[in-house]
């Protein structure tokens, strides 16, 4: 799995979902419930992840959505 993007925004997250997904690219949010109980103070951020063979779709997809937010993989 490659991470794409972490956020706190649910709204953003829910969006970035649904357009991967309506490209038939499988999306996986981790952290979500760790992030919920936490709070609000901001210390997980949820991350969105994908399968590799995915990866160069879902980057490309995601800068459309957020310019320069995709996490970069080291």
């Amino acid at each position: 799995m490659i991470e794409l993007i972490r956020a706190n925004d649910p709204v953003l997250i829910s969006y970035i979902v649904s357009v991967l997904e309506a490209e038939d690219i499988r999306a996986v949010v981790l952290d979500e419930h760790t992030s919920i109980l936490e709070g609000s103070i901001g210390a997980v951020q949820r991350r969105i992840m994908v399968r590799a063979p995915h990866e160069a779709a879902a980057r490309s997809i995601l800068e459309d959505i957020v310019p320069g937010e995709a996490r970069e993989q080291t």
